[in-house]
């Protein structure tokens, strides 16, 4: 299949020499020096941990222009990360826009509700927690398209997320806190809703198109990726069409809107949409609101603000607004695609800033120490049996999700076993608890691809972060169960999961309370750590009885998952039953 024609020069550059006509473009953007992995497009009057004002970020994908770069500027975002074409940035490059921009009084990351996005962002806050910095984020979820999202996904972030940029924007331009701006930001992703109308499917730069829809047809509640939408229908005069997406949208469970409420209609064009149409339909839906459902719009956007790529067609965002919001909405800002003038001179030479170094503590190359102390001694035979008994059942871990996933869970958590037994030996700082944690889960980072990768680093970055606020006393039972809780905590906040979702926390959150239990009760630490570890092995094998919610194996027929175990469950109880049973074994070595 030939690739359609397009304005190119190599497929694989296309986001890079994006970013690099854009601040050729609007003299008030710059970007950091880190082509091609860090893409983050920032403020040019705002200079590295100065910044006197909250900070806002937000990225994603790219091929969604002008989100999100268009809207960096004051008044808006302080800087957006720019992922690959329809790929989540790398936590590397949204840490480095973090960095870049952020000062004392924080940042608030705006996140699309997309896995990808949510996991990398979330790790990023977690690191830059860690690093000192304050950090909130707020997930957009404003697409109406299923009436009910199934599993924990939940709605997906569209075109209504730039109402939050634009409100948290003047929030934060107007000098309230970090807690006062997150509060802003997430009322206003609640008070939206959108859904968009395909007439054809997007083309990725360097690819054939596609055939899905055919002639005379369009798709109801798509995406912002290609994907299919909710429905396939005839095309429909545009009347027909505007009608059908504000009867979804006003429903009763996507917004609170009623008769005499006000909103903020935004008609936003998907990319190969002419103006002339998006007016159309902005014109109807106007008419329709005020005239059908007694609803007042007070202020009208029609234009280009989250496309994809090339795509012809749109969506509909109507946000409930009071007089509140509405100031926040007109306030100025000089963001390119809100949308202003271009205004000032452009500069003769554009440079590039260059990238923000890690902080001091983090430059230093971690060693192991050439004596280790009762702990740590103990802290190194608790991580090498629970790296040697992932190594142990690679095979059944393998078995059972080529069952119920894509059969590498068992190659995967392999390579990471083994990356964590050879820097075990040498890199691992194991009388200095806190910052081994923060190693491991660097390790695992490394070498472990897709979803567990980063979960198990973020598990890691949530344990160091509470393990170091304790690392001016001994380091108690209870300092331990509060780690372990705060760590999964956050997998369930960024993976999206919770209990009986059959995923690793169904083995992780019984432990954890059985720890607490035992721990707050006074029984011995080292028995109640092995309770915790049956606690992990009973809830990995009740997996078997689950229906999946959460990951690939939520894609699949429950009956194919009966009295098939979570992998990853299983995974957390076999290094978690080891890790016990060594400190077991080992316990007197500490004392």
């Amino acid at each position: 299949m030939a690739s359609v024609k397009k304005l190119i020069n190599d497929a694989n550059d296309v986001v890079t020499e994006c970013i690099e006509g854009l601040v050729e473009t609007y003299p008030g953007l710059q970007y950091l020096d880190g082509f091609p992995e860090v893409k983050v497009v920032i403020r040019a009057d705002v200079s590295r941990g100065t910044y006197d004002k909250v900070a806002l970020l937000s990225g994603g994908g790219s091929g969604h222009e002008p989100a999100h770069a268009g809207y960096v500027g004051p008044g808006m975002l302080t800087a957006a990360v720019c992922g690959d074409v329809f790929a989540s940035p790398s936590v590397n490059a949204i840490l480095a826009g973090i960095r870049s921009v952020t000062g004392p009084k924080g940042c608030l990351l705006i996140v699309k509700n997309y896995t990808g996005d949510r996991l990398n962002f979330g790790l990023a806050a977690e690191q830059a927690k860690a690093e000192g910095f304050k950090v909130e984020m707020v997930i957009v979820g404003d697409d109406c398209a299923i009436q009910t999202p199934r599993g924990v996904a939940g709605r997906r972030g569209l075109a209504g997320t730039i109402f939050v940029h634009k409100v948290a924007g003047a929030a934060a331009d107007a000098g309230l806190n970090l807690d006062e701006v997150k509060a802003e930001a997430k009322r206003v992703a609640q008070l939206v809703g959108t859904m968009g109308v395909a007439l054809s499917v997007c083309t990725l730069p360097g690819q054939g198109p596609s055939d899905r829809l055919g002639p005379g047809k369009m798709e109801l509640g798509l995406g912002i990726h290609g994907e299919p939408g909710a429905a396939m229908a005839d095309i429909q005069p545009v009347d027909v069409v505007v009608s059908h997406v504000l009867k979804r949208i006003l429903s009763a469970e996507c917004i609170p809107v009623k008769r005499g409420s006000r909103v903020a209609l935004m008609v936003n064009g998907l990319g190969a949409t002419p103006l002339m149409e998006l007016m159309i339909a902005a014109g109807k839906a106007v008419a329709q609101l005020q005239l059908d459902y007694g609803v007042a719009v007070a202020r009208v956007y029609t234009g280009c603000f989250m496309t994809a790529l090339d795509m012809a067609g749109m969506s509909i965002s109507i946000l409930k607004v009071d007089d509140t919001i509405l100031p926040r909405l007109d306030a100025p800002t000089k963001a390119p695609s809100w949308p202003v003038g271009v205004s000032g001179p452009r500069p003769p030479t554009t440079i590039p800033v260059p990238l923000p170094p890690a902080p001091a503590n983090n430059e230093t190359t971690a060693s192991r120490p050439p004596e280790l102390t009762g702990p740590g001694k103990l802290l190194e035979a608790a991580i090498e049996a629970g790296a040697e008994a992932i190594i142990k059942i690679k095979d059944s871990l393998n078995d059972w999700d080529s069952k119920v996933g894509d059969g590498d869970c068992g190659t995967t958590m392999w390579k990471g076993a083994n990356a964590v037994l050879e820097d075990l030996r040498k890199c691992y700082p194991l009388n200095d608890t806190a910052a081994t944690i923060n190693e491991l889960g660097g390790t695992i980072r490394r070498v472990m691809g897709g979803t567990s990768g980063v979960l198990y680093d973020i598990f890691s970055k949530a344990a160091y972060v509470k393990l170091k606020d304790n690392a001016d006393q001994p380091l108690t039972a209870k300092c331990w169960s509060d780690a372990l809780d705060a760590a999964v905590t956050a997998v369930s906040t960024y993976g999206g999961a919770s209990a009986g979702h059959r995923t690793m926390l169904d083995a992780l959150l019984p432990a954890a309370a059985v720890l607490r239990e035992k721990v707050d009760a006074g029984e011995d630490p080292v028995k109640a750590f092995v309770a915790a570890a049956e606690a992990a092995q009973a809830g990995a094998e009740s997996t078997k009885d689950m229906q999946a919610q959460a990951g690939r194996s939520s894609y699949i027929s429950p009956d194919l998952l009966t009295a098939v175990p979570d992998p990853g469950a299983m995974a957390v109880a076999a290094w978690f039953g080891a890790a016990a049973d060594a400190v077991s074994l080992n316990a007197a070595v500490a004392t």
